[in-house]
């Protein structure tokens, strides 16, 4: 590759080339939406709204927050590989705030009506006295507001010095992307186990689970993951990363996808042994209830289809590198996250099997709330440079050869000695 003939440091500014879909996808799911609102306030006062909205929050904050992660990372380990796909992880984690947050207001509105403890007195339930005042209608709208305002902050300040850095290629902005890193990751860690504790699994507030938020953290990355391939293979294919991601990169993106399809599996099981293992009702009962009816059915999809299937064709080490096969198994990654979701939302509703009859609204739900987040992410990557314009390692995402590079900088080794 000739550097002299890359236009890297002008790149044309460029959208996903989404055309219609996303507009489309928010027509046929405001459609589903509005129908299956209808029926829900008619049927339950609008209780299956709430819990079919939240699935599908639940679905897209995960990505959020797991691209949100390869960003702190890519800044912390100081990575080369990955400079061409930050930008758009960027702009995804920056859809925590306001996109992801206007989007939990439904959930916020019709919190009495998802949460069982919202009308409990504490009083007469110990489960939920242990845990005011977070527990209460206005701890739970208060501590939803810090979480989404610390990840404001955080995306905030990341996007904001990433951007400056493409302006001035300062030395400081790389160290202040680190810096907010720092403090970044454990921030990320608390929001993250905290968000997935309050807002789902305290639909079943009875139920004690140590690890519930290092598995929330391993869906999230590995359904981040998988979408980050096919945003890559998009965009190189479109020709807008294609000089800053080199085709052997894929294979990085091919083995942390395959290193959390082990580690969602590991944190699940432990889950499951320590909970069993210790055979104490106030914790069992949270899976009894999900061997009851399509439950049952579901569990066992999610052991071959979350694990097994994915784990198997990810092994061999050329298929990592293989768009052809892996974007079928990131579509795949997706249906499995949202079922696994389902699988943690759901039966708190729904004890007795899978309710097929509201189906429709939870694909409107989807459907709408996914229209809306593309369109915005759509609308964000296109305002600026598609990939770090001044990057210190940006000839090396290029795959620029070190003399080149020095060549280019006018520090070359040989000929200063």
């Amino acid at each position: 590759m000739n550097p002299s003939n890359q236009n890297f440091a002008n790149p044309p500014k460029s959208g996903l080339g989404l055309g219609a879909l996303p507009v489309v996808m928010m027509a046929l799911g405001g459609i589903l939406t509005l129908l299956g609102a209808l029926v829900s306030f008619h049927k339950n006062g609008g209780v299956e709204l709430g819990i079919s909205w939240l699935l599908a929050f639940m679905f897209f904050l995960s990505i959020a927050l797991g691209c949100l992660f390869l960003v702190l990372v890519h800044h912390l380990t100081d990575a080369g590989w990955s400079v061409g796909i930050r930008r758009f992880n960027e702009h995804i984690a920056a859809l925590l705030f306001p996109q992801l947050a206007l989007m939990f207001l439904p959930v916020a509105l019709l919190a009495p009506k998802i949460y069982s403890w919202m009308t409990i007195d504490p009083a007469t339930d110990n489960t939920v006295a242990a845990k005011l005042p977070v527990f209460t209608m206005p701890g739970f709208w208060i501590a939803s507001a810090v979480l989404f305002g610390i990840w404001w902050l955080l995306t905030s300040q990341l996007k904001r010095w990433s951007l400056k850095q493409d302006e001035t290629g300062a030395a400081e902005c790389t160290h202040k992307m680190r810096f907010h890193s720092g403090w970044g990751i454990v921030a990320f860690a608390v929001t993250l186990t905290f968000c997935g504790v309050l807002w789902m699994k305290s639909l079943q507030h009875e139920w004690y689970s140590a690890m519930y938020g290092v598995y929330f953290f391993g869906s999230s990355t590995w359904v981040a993951l998988a979408t980050v391939y096919i945003l890559t293979v998009r965009l190189k294919c479109r020709g807008v990363i294609s000089g800053v991601f080199q085709d052997g990169s894929f294979y990085f993106i091919g083995v942390l996808f395959f290193a959390f399809t082990v580690f969602q599996a590991y944190t699940e099981f432990a889950q499951y042994f320590v909970v069993w293992n210790a055979n104490m009702p106030s914790e069992t009962f949270w899976y009894l209830i999900r061997e009851n009816g399509s439950w049952w059915t579901v569990s066992l999809i999610l052991i071959f289809g979350h694990f097994m299937i994915p784990f198997f064709i990810l092994l061999p080490v050329a298929v990592k590198s293989n768009a052809k096969v892996v974007i079928p198994v990131c579509l795949w990654a997706w249906a499995m996250h949202a079922l696994d979701l389902a699988f943690n939302i759901l039966p708190a509703r729904h004890p007795h099997g899978y309710p097929w009859q509201w189906l429709g609204l939870e694909l409107g739900c989807f459907l709408l709330m996914g229209g809306y987040l593309l369109r915005s992410l759509d609308k964000n990557f296109a305002q600026h440079a598609p990939y770090p314009q001044k990057d210190p390692r940006l000839l090396e995402a290029m795959g620029v050869n070190m003399n080149v590079a020095n060549d280019l900088a006018g520090t070359n080794p040989a000929e200063a000695n």
